[in-house]
């Protein structure tokens, strides 16, 4: 995979807001980001859904010139009730949110 601006990005995911709110039947989106231990970072999505707000994102390496490529094709969902890993697409993603997170 190649490497990419974080603004580039953030701009793509930007266009997929909207489609992605009608898509998923979803209350709230937006665009988050946070920096990791060494040269990881993870860019995402708070969603509210259902009146749960989870948080998804996919894990991303920083290179010298901090560049930014996916560490795996994998996207996680974070709760305040715990994680869950191992997703391939949103498609994934939004179906598990749909079954909300409850144990």
């Amino acid at each position: 995979m190649e490497y990419l601006s974080r603004e580039a990005i953030l701009n793509e995911m930007n266009e997929t807001l909207r489609p992605i709110m009608d898509k998923y039947n979803v209350e709230d989106i937006g665009i988050f980001e946070e920096q990791g231990e060494g040269n990881h970072y993870y860019i995402g999505y708070t969603v509210r859904k259902n009146g749960e707000v989870f948080m998804t994102h996919t894990p991303y390496v920083i290179n010298e010139d901090r560049l930014l490529r996916p560490e795996k094709q994998e996207w996680v969902i974070e709760t305040d009730d715990g994680d869950r890993r191992g997703f391939s697409s949103l498609e994934e993603v939004f179906a598990e949110m749909d079954k909300g997170f409850e144990q």
